[in-house]
């Protein structure tokens, strides 16, 4: 922890846990704890868990020009944004290559909060906020609680009213066991979930009543690294750990495109005038690679940054790679050529513990294709 310098209010519960508070984005995380990740990771899937995800940045903009800050920081379009919505965006430099990802959450007509990780968000943010009628307040005493899957909104429906017509991607501000807290349909797993925002001051005692109380259902606490599992599944990346910023080209600085990563859907239709705008239209058709998926054979799981092979040359290299007993699937995120984007082109991966893995290539999200269990009603 020697870089951190954030500090979560439940950091006693996750040493009690067995996790050293590893840094991530200078807040001590729990990246591990005593037991069985798959144990959480199965809980998610078929119950719930609760993870504090807290590390994430959380930024407030209040004024007249937030939404204008915002427009030209990210890629989308905030006149179609209305209170108690969300949406997810991206942010790229002068470039076109992407640099953070976020989700802006607007809380009122002039009022906004950004989540964001360990990305250049936050100097994004004030680069276009300076001069500008607007505050803009990083705020760490907001934690980040979240219960995620698909008994998530059976045990939030004993405690809020009206959770459960609560859209994807909706927030409420509301009280959690007479506390102030705003409640948000989001999440990193794939599964049905809700972010609890709460004061850090409340946190140990939310995050103590739901473990209490859901202990019943099923509910257990899960370490942020879960998160790797079920991301793996659900095409959710992770930056830098899937970008070029860890794997970076030959010749080349880091910087991958939103057509690169698949992200090109995060850019508003017909939106021009953000960061890199231009370099981002112009690049289109021209991929240097793709974020894509294997399915491999057998139960061995790759490390990530596995070399993948094609007619015995290096051709890609795997990102994170997982099994599941659940789905009784072994795959992996991968950045591979783009003739290897499609459902056919058989690989083989060069793992140092396992050896050689043969894989086939396969269009992602690997589980809820349809992402009907995300966005379920009622």
């Amino acid at each position: 922890m020697t870089n951190s310098w954030r500090f979560s209010t439940l950091a006693d519960r996750h040493r009690a846990l067995g996790s050293n508070l590893e840094d991530w984005s200078g807040m001590g995380t729990a990246w591990s704890y005593d037991g069985d990740p798959m144990a959480e990771y199965m809980a998610i899937r078929t119950k719930a868990g609760l993870m504090d995800v807290s590390g994430l940045k959380k930024v407030q903009l209040m004024g007249p020009a937030a939404s204008q800050v915002i427009e030209r920081a990210t890629t989308r379009n905030m006149e179609k944004l209305m209170p108690g919505r969300s949406v997810y965006a991206a942010m790229l430099n002068d470039a076109g290559k992407f640099v953070d990802d976020c989700v802006i959450y607007r809380t009122g007509p002039n009022a906004f909060m950004l989540v964001h990780g360990s990305g250049a968000g936050h100097e994004q943010l004030s680069t276009y906020a300076q001069g500008r009628d607007v505050s803009m307040r990083f705020d760490d005493n907001l934690h980040d609680l979240s219960l995620q899957g698909p008994l998530a909104v059976d045990y939030l429906a004993k405690h809020v009213p009206g959770i459960r017509d609560l859209a994807y991607f909706s927030h409420m501000q509301t009280s959690l066991f007479g506390k102030p807290a705003m409640i948000s349909r989001t999440g990193y797993t794939g599964e049905r979930g809700y972010e609890l925002f709460v004061r850090g001051q409340d946190a140990p005692m939310v995050w103590d009543r739901i473990l209490d109380e859901g202990k019943e259902m099923g509910i257990i606490p899960c370490r942020f690294t879960t998160l790797d599992l079920l991301r793996t599944e659900s095409y959710l990346l992770f930056f830098p750990y899937d970008n070029s910023e860890m794997y970076p080209f030959e010749n080349e600085g880091p910087g991958d495109t939103l057509w690169e990563l698949g992200l090109d859907f995060t850019v508003s239709p017909g939106k021009t005038g953000f960061r890199g705008a231009e370099e981002h239209y112009r690049l289109k058709g021209k991929e240097r690679f793709k974020i894509w998926g294997l399915k491999l054979e057998g139960t061995n799981v790759p490390g990530n940054g596995a070399p993948v092979f094609k007619d015995g040359k290096k051709v890609g290299v795997v990102t994170q790679a997982m099994h599941s007993p659940l789905n009784n699937h072994t795959i992996a995120i991968a950045r591979l050529p783009v003739d290897c984007a499609n459902d056919s082109t058989r690989l083989v991966v060069n793992c140092e513990t396992h050896g050689e893995i043969a894989a086939t290539s396969s269009p992602m999200p690997f589980y809820d294709v349809e992402k009907k269990r995300r966005t379920a009603k009622g």
